[in-house]
């Protein structure tokens, strides 16, 4: 601490000159309760020099000059906007001298007569600081300092007079004007300059409406939260630095702490006003979840939240919250953030087209991207990098979730019948055109496209999903539902919530196989176990019908799925097993160009034998492992023998002679 020469005429107004003059004031004050310590502290002697050269005459007199000097200062003295009177001020200090200066550490061991003891204790502080008149006053004035996160005790267990009291240190580093970028792993600063501006929001004109009415309300201080909800990337933390900004403050971003009795929430208060900042939080709640929000001591900003699409909230200010919605950018506004990420590359406008997604997760693909381009040697960015980068983010999210199935091919792979495939190919193009039927549609719940496939195991419903994942150039994710299902209560709802969310984020497309193990039909109600499973129908029927993204469902038993389900689908698909010039294809597209088998042993086998596709893949492959063993190609017998292997897995007879 530097010398105070003329303080109250001499010194700038500003955070840290407050800062100094309340920290040699508590100085002043200490040395006035101290007899003779220049000897026993040699230290002081350089703060007495200081004080006198300051024309400090006592501290009470420092306390009416402080005043002073703080009524005319011009501009924000954030120590003043903690709602503390000069008493509390002064203990907030004394309690802080050893934060500055470790030497008046010894001071405390010697004024309460204990050897080691660094810190000074509530009782101490009641019995010597204060006159025995003001004594009552004092610990009103240290309790209230605890209740509000200005102070904190070192050993909260030990008897209240034996509580050695301390100031947070991020509190103490805030109060000096220190603090700047991440100040613990659950707290980072971001000040004002750093902010995006409100005009510099790629949002839709009713959010934008709604961001620039905010600031105002903020003014107003009528309100204790509000809350920006959307899908994650989706620009929330952005729309909060913006209404931060525009209200003259930075942000305070809050990681990990838990509703409502964290006890760093304590430290939250002083923090944001130390710092002239907004508290947020990202909380992502599943179904049927609720926040308790904290109330904030010594602040008089509103706590901020970005929040998921589910979940509630409560507790202080949650009556008077105002929320704001972002939804999935449109067309637009994807090329807006492409432009942001790439430049005004060519294949901008294509991608915006192609990847309905997030527009943080848009950024973070472009970033990707060009690192890509760059490791690759290439000029600019392809539509390879693309999907490089689309895959390297979706395997952070979702692979927890879902497992990635690999989508390459074309449709000539499928051997379908002419009614199947013509489903298909309509299915492609609704896909392609989901946000414009979206847009022509009034009455439309959405650009979600959800698909039903049924028919008979091995007719080619998992290949049919890889292929449209192909032809859109899209990824494709089946749910696991092994880490989906869950035997406790609404934990299954919040898998799902969580899936289906990423899957919209990150536009890929989802693959329920084998769907009716959950979308059974709705039953009486005889047990519990009915009342739950028909709990978690009819949250499915209502994601479902909000979903965004593309759904494919897959099953061979479309009997067991709830009427309901069926009618939520937008195309349904049924795939039969295949006739005999169907079956003939399937062979040709599994066997290998060079086999031995001839014609007419292909015609038998393809008229005979009634095989689903699958089972004719399986059995090529028989056949194949045959021929590798006899150290030839595929023959007539390989064939013949891998077929028969086939039935008899059925538990039918093989109709070849």
């Amino acid at each position: 601490m530097s010398a105070v020469r003329d303080p109250f005429t001499e010194l700038a107004h500003s955070p840290a000159e407050h800062f100094k003059l309340h920290f040699y004031g508590a100085v002043l004050h200490l040395r006035e309760r101290l007899d003779d310590a220049a000897e026993a502290f040699p230290f002081l002697i350089g703060y007495d020099d200081e004080l006198a050269a300051g024309g400090a005459v006592d501290a009470e007199r420092w306390a009416v000059d402080l005043a002073r000097w703080e009524q005319e200062a011009p501009l924000r003295l954030p120590l003043r906007d903690l709602g503390c009177d000069a008493f509390e001020l002064e203990l907030f200090f004394t309690v802080g001298l050893a934060e500055e200066d470790a030497r008046f550490a010894g001071v405390w061991g010697a004024v309460q007569g204990t050897a080691g003891a660094h810190r000074p204790t509530l009782g101490a502080l009641t019995a010597w600081w204060a006159e025995p008149a003001q004594r009552s006053a004092t610990r009103a004035a240290l309790r209230r300092l605890l209740d509000i996160g200005l102070l904190e005790t070192v050993n909260p267990d030990a008897p209240r007079g034996d509580w050695a009291l301390q100031v947070p240190p991020l509190v103490w580093d805030a109060a000096r004007g220190e603090l700047d970028g991440l100040l613990a792993d659950w707290a980072a600063y971001r000040p004002p300059e750093s902010l995006p501006s409100t005009t510099s929001l790629i949002v839709s004109p009713e959010t934008e409406r709604a961001v620039a009415a905010l600031p105002g309300l903020l003014a107003a201080g009528d309100m204790r939260a509000f809350v920006v909800r959307g899908p994650n990337a989706s620009g929330r933390r952005t729309v909060i630095g913006a209404v931060a900004r525009a209200t003259g403050r930075g942000v305070l971003e809050l990681v990990g702490l838990e509703f409502p009795h964290d006890p760093r929430w304590r430290t939250v208060g002083p923090l944001a006003t130390l710092l002239d900042a907004v508290p947020a939080i990202e909380v992502e709640l599943g179904p049927g979840e609720t926040a308790y929000l904290p109330r904030l001591t010594a602040c008089d900003t509103p706590l901020a939240l970005a929040l998921g699409r589910t979940g509630g909230i409560d507790g202080a200010g949650a009556e008077t919250a105002v929320t704001v919605s972002l939804d999935l950018p449109p067309l637009h506004a994807r090329r807006r953030h492409w432009e942001a990420g790439l430049g005004t590359d060519a294949m901008v406008g294509a991608f915006a087209e192609r990847y309905r997604m997030t527009g943080g997760n848009i950024r973070r693909v472009a970033r990707l991207a060009r690192a890509e381009t760059t490791l690759a040697g290439r000029p600019a960015v392809t539509s390879d990098d693309v999907r490089a980068a689309r895959r390297s983010l979706h395997s952070r999210a979702l692979d927890m979730l879902a497992e990635r199935v690999d989508a390459t091919g074309s449709w000539a792979d499928l051997a379908a019948g002419d009614e199947t495939m013509e489903e298909l190919l309509l299915l492609e193009a609704r896909c392609r055109h989901r946000e414009r039927l979206d847009d022509a549609d009034a009455s439309s719940t959405g650009p979600g496209v959800r698909a039903l496939f049924t028919g008979p195991s091995g007719t080619g419903k998992t290949l049919a999903a890889r292929l449209l994942a192909a032809a859109l150039e899209l990824d494709l994710y089946r749910l696991d539902l092994s880490t989906v299902v869950n035997k406790y209560l609404g934990e299954t709802e919040k898998n799902l919530s969580r899936v289906f969310a990423r899957a919209e984020e990150l536009d890929v497309i989802l693959l329920l196989d084998e769907g009716d193990a959950l979308l059974t039909r709705r039953t009486d109600v005889h047990t519990s176990n009915d009342r739950y499973a028909n709990l978690e129908t009819n949250y499915l029927l209502q994601r479902l019908e909000s979903f965004e993204g593309i759904l494919i469902v897959t099953t061979n038993a479309g009997d067991r799925i709830d009427d309901a389900f069926e009618r939520r689908m937008d195309v349904v698909v049924e795939f039969r097993a295949p006739d005999v010039g169907a079956r003939w294809a399937v062979w040709e597209l599994h066997l290998p160009v060079e086999h031995a088998i001839d014609t007419d042993a292909l015609q038998e086998v393809a008229l005979r034998c009634a095989l689903t596709g699958g089972q004719i893949r399986n059995a090529v492959l028989h056949a194949t492992l045959l021929a590798l063993e006899d150290g030839g190609t595929i023959n007539r017998a390989h064939l013949h023998e891998a077929v028969r292997r086939e039935y008899r897995k059925s538990g039918e007879v093989c109709p070849l002679r």
